[in-house]
């Protein structure tokens, strides 16, 4: 649902005097019983947007070209940014995060080939030298809500 859709529907209940359910309760993929929310700290500065992607159980798919099963940019918000998945299933996932600080939808890097932008992964998973391990970044989602956060990280 676009955020312009979710607004006008907001609108129209608002004028009906009928609750409506608030643009962070509005999940990305087809609704289902299960959801995984992503709560994400320490974006900074606050403009831009937030990347979030949601990959399956699968290491040969994590961050690979075309390997993401939902993803969602969200504009940067102070203190926390929220993004909701529906998922098919309670089943094992993995999330990665980038601060798209200047919203041109590429994570950018220094000359030297370091991250330009802040990041992140389910499970706040280490990354000393390259990216994370699938199996410290994958998690379980249970039945109905599975909450996720993530701190962001920046290299400066």
């Amino acid at each position: 649902m676009k955020v312009r859709t979710a607004l006008a529907g907001l609108t129209f209940a608002m004028t009906l005097g009928v609750a409506a359910p608030s643009l962070a309760e509005t999940c990305v993929g087809p609704q289902s019983p299960h959801k995984v929310s992503v709560v994400v700290t320490g974006v900074t500065p606050v403009r831009g947007q937030v990347a979030v992607t949601l990959y399956p159980d699968n290491a040969r798919r994590f961050l690979a070209p075309r390997g993401k099963l939902l993803r969602a940019r969200v504009e940067a918000t102070p203190r926390v940014t929220e993004v909701c998945f529906w998922v098919p299933e309670p089943a094992h996932y993995a999330i990665a995060v980038y601060h798209d600080v200047n919203s041109d939808q590429d994570f950018n890097r220094t000359v030297v080939g370091m991250p330009a932008e802040g990041f992140g992964f389910s499970n706040n998973a280490p990354t000393r030298v390259g990216l994370p391990s699938f199996e410290s970044v994958r998690f379980r989602a249970g039945p109905g809500n599975t909450q996720v956060p993530i701190s962001m990280r920046y290299q400066r």
